[in-house]
């Protein structure tokens, strides 16, 4: 049976209105609760760069919405049906975070193993605020985790900061690594990453962890910078000349693994012309419309070539990527790619941050936690 429960102070989210417009104060009083959700107080959260395109209007969305899908809480109330990802109850108290997708576990996608792109998909910061659950973005006091979430406890050592992008970035990473390794492992392999933002270098630092010898391909030179911190072999910019001349160089061979983030048209199909022998290109960066790519079938067939699509992530993604940032983040630069503070009223301002540019995180704090 559905119950609705007050909570105070009452919980609060930042609505997004449309392109231009400031961010408006949404008191949301009551919350409505079906078996198996949740209500997560926000720790910490961070602006992805989703959020950024929604505001400016080069994604589609329909305002009002409370965005954000990249925060860090602890569950402050639950109904007894709540449970984590591997099926253990959900207590107050837990510090968690969930995956940006919410779904059925019914449907044909579903059943086919890929929840991720279920059929009747919600996604946190994504949707229309609608009755019974206004609370479903990260730029709030508190978020209504909705059963069908795959949530996942995490330490509660690690900076909140840190923690933030995990149920965005590194969970795609890991998704990211689950799909190449599936023919075997990378240690010792050739991997290149075209693309050293957020993502890029969630993925550099998980195929170093895992052995492999990984090239870092961003004509930015601070990104290229940031890719050697976090265990790249090799940084070049692939605009100044012939990647796979240096790689020959460097007596790395042919890359067994491409992972494109960046989603520019001609690093994809460089990422999938400069694979060696069945060797795998995994795209994770081309998640707007753009022009195709040639590609040529004879090389893939010959090469035994495989190209692979992710987009979103599973609740077993999500519980690797904590898994390795429980064993990662204070040895790898992570702290860095976190930057300015700003409080939950400041949203606009934070927003205004990101879309500088910067290669950092901007981070949201409500001004009340119970942390």
């Amino acid at each position: 049976m559905p119950s609705t429960l007050r909570f105070a102070p009452t919980p609060i989210a930042m609505a997004w209105k449309g392109p231009g417009l400031p961010h408006e104060t949404v008191a949301v009083p009551q919350i409505h609760f079906n078996a198996g959700d949740a209500l997560v107080e926000v720790e910490y959260a961070t602006i992805c760069g989703s959020d950024i395109h929604t505001t400016s209007g080069h994604r589609s969305a329909a305002p009002p919405l409370v965005l954000g899908h990249e925060q860090v809480g602890r569950v402050v109330a639950a109904t007894p049906e709540a449970a984590l990802h591997d099926g253990t109850s959900l207590a107050v108290g837990d510090r968690v975070v969930w995956t940006v997708t919410v779904s059925c576990g019914d449907c044909g996608t579903c059943n086919r193993g890929l929840p991720q792109k279920c059929e009747k998909i919600l996604k946190y910061g994504h949707e229309r605020i609608g009755r019974g659950w206004e609370l479903n973005g990260g730029f709030a006091t508190h978020v209504h985790v909705k059963a069908g979430s795959g949530i996942t406890r995490v330490p509660e050592g690690i900076p909140a900061a840190i923690l933030a992008p995990v149920s965005c970035a590194t969970a795609t990473a890991a998704a990211a690594l689950r799909a190449a390794t599936g023919r075997g492992p990378i240690a010792g392999a050739t991997v290149v990453v075209s693309g050293a933002g957020m993502v890029g270098l969630s993925i550099i630092a998980m195929a170093v962890a895992a052995g492999a010898k990984v090239v870092a391909l961003d004509p930015a030179p601070e990104r290229r910078a940031m890719a050697l911190k976090f265990g790249a072999v090799l940084a070049l910019d692939p605009m100044a000349g012939d990647a796979a001349d240096a790689l020959v160089a460097a007596e790395l061979g042919d890359p067994l693994v491409v992972f494109e983030a960046s989603g520019a048209p001609a690093a994809v199909k460089s990422a999938i012309d400069s694979l060696g022998i069945g060797g795998i290109a995994v795209l994770v960066g081309s998640v707007s419309p753009g022009p195709e790519v040639g590609i040529d079938p004879e090389a893939i067939i010959r090469g035994l070539k495989s190209i692979v699509g992710v987009h979103n992530y599973t609740a077993d993604d999500l519980a690797t990527a904590v898994d390795f940032m429980s064993l990662n983040w204070n040895k790898m630069p992570f702290a860095d790619l976190v930057g300015p503070r700003f409080f939950l009223h400041e949203l606009d301002k934070a927003l205004a941050i990101a879309k500088t540019g910067a290669d950092v995180r901007v981070g949201i704090q409500p001004e009340r936690t119970t942390g």
